[in-house]
Parts: structure tokens; sequence; C-alpha cells
């Protein structure tokens, strides 16, 4: 009856990216069966962490996120956890050896977002990405070797500029939310507030940079069970970084850029011709 247990719990933080991510989700629909689950495990965890901190207004953020992580040590150490988020989680940890570190400098980053609101030195943006974006690519690509040590190293850089790129978009998209809402700033030296052509083209350049290194290091040379997947949210990443670009400065900060669901199925599709063909 676990097993029955397990498997419910896994289905939840399949349920949770489904709600809260579709384009993400799709990209998940994209890898092997044999990974699917544990990548789905892995975006419970950083997804309700995250939400704690940025959602959960009218509650005490700190106490729910201290307890958050308390629970998921307890369940590490016992094996099993009546939270199902938690306990799928440390299921995949412990399965696939994800080093503590990795989840220590996550929790971090989402504990600073509860009282750093701006972020002045490169230094500090730095880490803060490291801990909320380049950590969560490196569980991943825990999953995607499959306990392969040699190619975690070979790919290991990659995998954090792919994280690092797709949080940075994030923080461009969603300038508006982290600044009036969240009371936000995460580029430094730029005011956001009064962003212009010059500043987001700084950011943009930053981002292409990382994805540059991000697909020739790493995206070509994934496990096969892994390469369609992380391609597919690499390319709808990219698109949405053409949309930013495209957009007038004074409009990022007016709206939050999306890509709609036809051109998601185009992406998709044309993503799927390339794979095939081997040309990725």
């Amino acid at each position: 009856m676990k097993q029955l247990f397990d498997t419910v719990s896994s289905n939840c933080s399949k349920l949770v990216t489904k709600s809260y991510s579709t384009s993400f989700s799709l990209a998940v629909k994209m890898l092997s069966p044999k990974i699917r689950m544990d990548i789905y495990n892995v975006y419970g965890f950083v997804r309700f962490a995250d939400e704690i901190v940025d959602s959960f207004h009218d509650y005490d953020k700190e106490k729910l996120i201290l307890k958050f992580e308390a629970d998921y040590y307890e369940a590490l150490e016992t094996g099993v956890s009546l939270n199902p988020i938690l306990n799928s989680f440390q299921q995949t940890v412990t399965k696939y050896q994800i080093s503590d570190d990795l989840v220590q400098a996550f929790l971090k980053s989402m504990k600073a977002d509860l009282y750093k609101t701006e972020y002045k030195t490169k230094e500090e943006y730095d880490a803060y990405i490291y801990g909320s974006a380049d950590v969560v690519g490196l569980m991943c690509l825990k999953i995607f070797v499959n306990g392969d040590s040699e190619k975690y190293e070979e790919l290991k850089h990659a995998a954090m500029r792919l994280g690092s790129a797709f949080q940075k978009v994030n923080f461009l998209r969603d300038l508006k939310d982290d600044i009036e809402s969240l009371d936000r700033s995460y580029f430094p030296n730029i005011d956001l507030r009064a962003l212009n052509n010059e500043s987001k083209g700084q950011i943009i350049k930053e981002i292409e940079e990382d994805f540059e290194v991000a697909f020739n290091d790493g995206v070509l040379k994934l496990p096969v069970e892994a390469k369609f997947g992380v391609y597919v949210a690499y390319r709808y990443y990219k698109r949405l970084l053409k949309k930013l670009n495209k957009t007038p400065s004074s409009e990022i900060m007016e709206t939050r850029i999306r890509i709609s669901n036809p051109m998601k199925i185009n992406l998709l599709a044309r993503s799927f011709v390339k794979y095939k063909l081997n040309i990725i």
C-alpha cells in the first residue's frame, strides 16, 4: 500500500506542474517516461517553496518556509512524509543522490525573498540566481544523466547557464509584478522603474550569451531521454526572449509577455521535426 501512496504523491507533483506552468508541463511530457515523474517531483518542491514566499501574503511566510524546510529534512531522514510533495521529492533526491548543497542553496535564495528587495551588486545577483535557478537545473541534470558522474561534470556548467537564462527571462517578463506587487528588483545597477531600451538591451545580451553556451555545451550533448524535452523548453524561452526584445521597454512594465497556444504548438512541431532529422 505504500507504493500506492508514493504513486499518489508523485501524481500530486505532476498536478502542481500542470496547474502552475502549462509550458513547463509540455516540455516535461517530451522527456522519456523513465525520468518524467522525477522531474515533476523536483518541480513540485521548488514551486511550493516559491509560492510560499511569493503568494502567501496573509500568512507568516517565514514560519511556513522554515516548517517546509524542516518537514523536508524529516522526510529525507525517515523516507516518508504525509505531505505528498515532500514525499515524492525526497524519493527523487535519494534515488539520484542529489547533494544537499543544491537543496540548501535553493532554500537560501527562497528565504532571501522574504526580506531582500534589491540586488545592488553582480555578486549578490549571481548568488541569488545560482540558488533560485542554477541549482534546479543541476537537480534536473542529476536525473538526466542517471548517476553518470562524468557526464554530470561535463554538462554541469551548461546546465547552470540554461537555468540562469530561464530565470533572467522570467525576471524580465515579470518586471511589473516583481516591482509593483513584491517590491523586488533583481537586475543590479539598472533602474527598472524607468527601464529604457539600452538597459533592456544589456539584459538581453547577457541572456543570449547564457543561451549560446547552454545550447552548444549542454542541450546538444544531453542523453537521448532528456534532449528533446529540454530543447522544447529552450526553444520556448528563446521565443519569449525574442518577443521581449521586440517589445518597447515601456510596454514590458505594463504587461506580462506571453506565448500564445498556437505558437506553442508551432514551436513543438518544428522542434520535433529538427529532433527527428537529427538536427539537434
